[in-house]
């Protein structure tokens, strides 16, 4: 399909820059099957839902995987390196879009603060780098020395990261470390609306996907067969997957919070709609036209126009529909994006 299919304009007003609060304050527009739209707040989603509903959550925990540093290089001047951490290959090495990567070559040490030092060990296809942290500290430790909250891009822009961003940029389900973006359907839920979910019948399950800054990179094929998407390490475990289908078997519906949980749920369930057990990496690409398995319903954001999640939820809602609703949503005001406000929709 054409990208320029799922182009929409979207005032710059419309970005937030900073979260709601309380978390759950935050307004959802939700799209059913029929195509009627109706203006909610999150704090609604337990009269939204039934009993015996399950919400699936993305334990994922960000780190701080923006870096900013020097190139050393015997013989040459030091150059001011940029670099955004999104994927993690061993205990050491990581894969990383870099700023000012034309001054770089294979070998090259790149000084970071705090003592912190990589190694440029070789540059991939699509631009990344492969840097190699010396040392024997967790580099882990390294990050929270020397690392910042990675911003998303169209927020970055505006302001630049701060204390409030290492809170306000976890969910509450935040648990093992790895992302360098957050899941934001999950950045609305509080503790008093967590418990007023159980009280109402809905359960809840987690599993983990290590979100990548390739989430934010832009498309630039001029059609979707021609986009590759960057891989991410998921995990789902064999109790989890269980209970999940024994639900669907009983009649329960599934509802992915936020399209990492969607893709992760769709990449782990086989032909019948059975989720497996899952620990690899997933570059599924979910445009329209896709049989969806594995999920009943989907929380999630409000994303760029021409972007791979808008594609997601076309596919699940139907692309004139999505349309439909994001104008809708620009029109009342909604906010966009990671610090935006929600949507819920069920097909």
């Amino acid at each position: 399909m054409k990208v320029d299919l799922f182009d929409f304009d979207l005032p710059q007003d419309r970005i937030a820059l900073r979260p709601v609060s309380p978390r759950d304050a935050s307004r959802m527009l939700v799209v059913d099957g029929d195509g009627a739209f109706a203006d909610r707040h999150v704090h609604d989603l337990p009269d939204m839902l039934r009993a015996g509903d399950i919400l699936v959550f993305n334990d994922t925990r960000v780190i701080p995987a923006q870096l900013e540093g020097e190139r050393v290089r015997e013989g040459a001047s030091g150059a001011a390196i940029g670099a955004t951490l999104h994927k993690r290959i061993d205990a050491r090495r990581w894969q990383a879009f870099v700023r000012n990567a034309k001054r770089l070559r294979e070998g090259d040490l790149i000084a970071f603060p705090e003592g912190v030092s990589a190694i440029a060990e070789n540059r991939a296809d699509d631009g990344s780098w492969t840097l190699a942290f010396e040392g024997d500290e967790p580099v882990e430790l390294l990050l929270e020395r020397a690392g910042a909250m990675p911003l998303p891009p169209y927020i970055a822009g505006k302001r630049p990261a701060d204390e409030r961003d290492a809170q306000d940029y976890q969910t509450l389900f935040a648990d093992k470390a790895g992302a360098v973006a957050a899941p934001t359907a999950a950045l609305h839920f509080t503790a008093e609306l967590m418990t007023r979910l159980a009280d109402a019948g809905i359960a809840t399950e987690t599993l983990t996907l290590h979100v990548g800054a390739g989430t934010f990179l832009p498309v630039k094929a001029s059609d979707t067969a021609e986009h590759k998407m960057h891989a991410e390490w998921g995990e789902i475990a064999p109790d989890t997957a269980e209970r999940l289908n024994a639900a669907r078997a009983d009649g329960r519906r599934v509802i992915a919070v936020g399209t990492t949980v969607l893709r992760l749920l769709e990449s782990a369930a086989d032909e019948s709609g059975t989720i497996q057990p899952f620990s690899a990496d997933t570059d599924i690409f979910i445009t329209p036209g896709y049989r969806f398995r594995a999920i009943d319903g989907l929380m999630t954001n409000f994303h760029l126009p021409k972007s791979t999640l808008f594609m997601l939820v076309s596919a699940l809602m139907g692309r004139e529909r999505m349309l439909a609703a994001y104008n809708h949503a620009i029109e009342n005001r909604y906010r966009f994006y990671s610090y935006g406000d929600s949507s819920l929709l069920i097909p």
